[in-house]
């Protein structure tokens, strides 16, 4: 059986969070814990990781071998349009970024082996602002290769 996704995709929130410094929420708005023990809606700026459908390769998916690309779209959100694009870049830097030879930030997924990443779409300066005018996001996409360990 090819790597299952969702380990994938808790690394990559765990990967967002170090990078950036602010809470991403996997599929929905981010919740912190407060001071008091309760959960509540985190405030901007922050990221939402939404799944995107993958794309396999190799032999077949029943053969543990398989390798699998996991698509993922990555949603800054903020107030402003400069603060979106502060949060893309530390987004970008810490899935793509490189350092020393290596990627600048382990993505490690328990039972595989990430054997590449890459940008697929980014939404070049172009955030998008919501009708009401007080939130604005910027998209990226990205693709993660994986390979049983």
């Amino acid at each position: 059986m090819s790597a299952p996704r969702m380990p994938v995709t808790r690394a990559m929130a765990a990967l967002i969070e170090k990078a950036t410094g602010r809470p991403c929420g996997i599929g929905e708005l981010p919740r912190v814990q407060g001071e008091s023990g309760e959960w509540a809606p985190a405030t901007a700026p922050y990221t939402v990781l939404d799944s995107l459908p993958g794309e396999f390769s190799g032999p077949p998916l029943e053969d543990w071998h398989a390798d699998v690309a996991w698509g993922y779209q990555v949603t800054s959100v903020g107030e402003r349009g400069d603060q979106v694009e502060w949060l893309a870049d530390r987004v970008r830097d810490g899935i793509i970024g490189r350092s020393d030879g290596g990627w600048a930030y382990d993505l490690r997924v328990p039972q595989a082996r990430v054997i590449d990443r890459e940008l697929d779409h980014d939404a070049g300066g172009e955030p998008s602002v919501s009708a009401a005018g007080a939130i604005v996001s910027y998209v990226q996409r990205f693709t993660i290769t994986v390979t049983p360990a």
